[in-house]
């Protein structure tokens, strides 16, 4: 009940190009595409591969979390970016205001 509430929730936050077009395209090659479908028909011999395949509908609950993370990623490096432009912009505005300043001899 938990889960599909925080779902709820996180469908109302979601923008339009998301509730549109819910899935991410891939990044893999078509060849490497074919290859990764090939190996998810196959039944796994692995028990952690068992496993895996027990979770594989929360593929695209990953797809988003990385998705977010990802964003979340490059808004600070943007916040950053922006910090040094403004530090870079008062030091500008403070030596052009030293200029205007009047001192006695002028």
């Amino acid at each position: 009940e938990r889960i599909l509430r925080l779902a709820e929730m996180c469908r109302r936050l979601e923008t339009e190009e998301e509730k549109v077009l819910p899935f991410y395209p891939s990044s893999l090659a078509p060849g490497e595409q074919q290859d990764a479908e090939r190996l998810l028909k196959e039944s796994p011999t692995e028990p952690l591969a068992q496993a895996m395949q027990d979770y594989a509908g929360l593929e695209r609950f990953w797809q988003r979390f990385s998705k977010a993370k990802l964003e979340a990623h490059a808004l600070l490096q943007q916040r950053a970016a922006l910090g040094r432009r403004n530090q870079q912009l008062r030091g500008l505005l403070q030596r052009y205001l030293k200029g205007l300043s009047v001192t006695p001899e002028v």
